[in-house]
């Protein structure tokens, strides 16, 4: 069989979901090859895999399935494909990515993981998926899991590099995590959330002991939720007297019906343009 992939949100970060398809398909000897809309009639199949539902829709002909939350809420891959070494091959890229768990114990207002997946639970031993030096993992909440902590302390012994690119649940980081963290290689900044006013004694008393037992990341970054922008603007001063790396992002509900403002875009370029955050002050920069 022609296989056809199309990635439609093109964000250039690899589609986990279509690597792992395509090592399937591969695996029973069919040819894969990315899908260019105009092109989609040619193939024998097509899937479309879209993240984000802020992505506009593209039109496919032919046989096409489309898969993934931009499309379906609770859309997922067959246990099969889902636990296949990805084909990393597709996108050229010389590091691992997986789950080591899926779901999470919260249930925060702006997110849809414990809606989708429910609570936390193992999903994924590391050797199903690692093939590099350098790992990527995707886990919306690894510490809220003891397979999860157990496979940090794993991870820690094969001396490869890793990112957390969902980031870490700065609540749970204690002093025991916080000693198993120190013994990790970092891929990428050290990964936390700041998205409301309530968490700043947390990032601090969290940071603090990563500090204190060494942890040496390139940098601590730390999401923060944008709404109101004059709280935002206390949390963002406050992470940069901690020396930690804000990076704003405006909300946007799952059905796209809150759009970011003008004021949250000004904001979040601000922020998040590093060479000015570091000389202008917010009431300079918006005048």
């Amino acid at each position: 069989m022609k296989i056809g992939l199309h990635d439609a949100d093109n964000t250039k970060y690899p589609n986990l979901a279509l690597m792992k398809i395509s090592a399937w398909h591969k695996a029973k000897g069919d040819n894969v090859l990315f899908c260019v809309p105009i092109m989609s009639k040619c193939f024998d199949r097509v899937y479309s895999s879209k993240v984000f539902t802020f992505t506009s829709e593209t039109l496919l002909q032919g046989n096409v399935q489309k898969g993934g939350t931009g499309y379906l809420l609770f859309d997922k891959l067959s246990d099969e494909i889902e636990h296949i070494c990805p084909d990393y091959s597709l996108y050229n890229i010389d590091y691992s990515m997986g789950f080591l768990t899926r779901g999470c114990p919260n249930h925060c207002g702006w997110c849809i993981v414990n809606k989708k997946e429910g609570n936390i639970f193992a999903n994924a031993d590391i050797d199903e998926f690692l093939r590099h030096k350098k790992v990527v993992l995707m886990d919306n909440n690894v510490l809220a899991s003891d397979h999860g902590i157990e496979q940090i302390e794993k991870i820690a012994n094969l001396n490869v590099k890793v990112d957390f690119n969902q980031g870490l649940d700065a609540r749970l980081i204690d002093d025991s995590i916080a000693r198993r963290l120190s013994k990790l290689k970092w891929l990428h900044p050290l990964r936390l959330a700041c998205d409301c006013q309530s968490q700043m004694p947390i990032i601090q008393k969290a940071v603090t002991l990563l500090r204190w037992h060494n942890t040496t990341p390139s940098r601590y970054f730390v999401y923060c939720l944008i709404e109101d922008v004059d709280e935002a603007l206390e949390r963002v001063r406050f992470l940069k007297g901690l020396y930690l790396d804000p990076f704003a992002q405006p909300y946007i509900d799952f059905q796209n019906k809150i759009i970011p403002t003008k004021r949250q875009k000004d904001f979040a370029r601000w922020v998040n343009h590093k060479a000015i955050f570091k000389s202008v002050e917010w009431k300079d920069y918006i005048k």
